[in-house]
C-alpha cells in the first residue's frame, strides 16, 4: 500500500443525508464507486479514452463505520489496492473528513474482472495489474470545491 495513496474529495450534498444530517449507510457503496471510477480515470482509464475501460464487476462489499459524515462536510476517501489476485483485486476506500485524521469509515471492495462478450471472470490483463500496482500515489480529485477562502486584510 502507497503511503500516500489517491484522494478523492466530495462534499456531502442534503440528499445524502437523513433528518438528522447524517449520511445514509448506502450512500457509502456510491462514494466508493464515484472514487473507484476516478482512481480508473488517474490510472488512464476513460470512456472514449486510448485504452478500453476494463470491465470488472463488484463481487463483495464491505463496509465498517467509525463515525459520522455530516450534511456540506467533505469527504477525504483514499483509494489503495488492498490485494491483487488472478482475476479479481480488492481496493481499500478509507474515509475521513477532510482536514481531520481519525477515520470516518473503511470499505473493502472485491472486483473481478469478466470477458466482455462471456460476462465470465477473466484473468487480469498486463496493463490493469501493472497499473493496479503502481496505483496513483500522491494524485487526487476534488469534487467538493474543497479550496481556501483567503479574505483581503482589514
Amino acid at each position: 500500500m502507497s503511503a500516500r495513496p489517491f484522494r478523492y474529495l466530495l462534499r456531502v450534498r442534503y440528499p445524502e443525508c437523513d433528518a438528522q444530517k447524517v449520511v445514509f449507510n448506502a450512500r457509502y457503496g456510491e462514494y466508493v464507486d464515484l472514487a473507484f471510477g476516478e482512481f480508473l480515470r488517474t490510472l488512464g482509464y476513460w470512456e472514449g479514452g486510448p485504452e478500453p475501460v476494463p470491465e470488472v464487476q463488484l463481487v463483495k462489499q464491505t463496509t465498517e463505520w467509525f463515525g459520522p459524515a455530516r450534511y456540506d462536510q467533505v469527504l477525504d476517501i483514499s483509494v489503495s489496492l488492498f490485494k491483487l489476485g488472478t482475476t479479481s483485486f480488492t481496493l481499500l476506500s478509507e474515509f475521513r473528513i477532510a482536514g481531520h485524521e481519525p477515520l470516518s469509515a473503511r470499505t473493502e471492495t472485491v472486483y473481478v474482472h469478466v470477458d466482455p462478450r462471456l460476462f465470465q471472470k477473466a484473468p487480469l490483463p498486463g496493463g490493469l495489474r501493472t497499473r493496479l500496482e503502481a496505483g496513483a500515489p500522491g494524485q487526487h480529485v476534488d469534487h467538493a470545491a474543497h479550496y481556501q477562502r483567503t479574505l483581503p486584510p482589514s
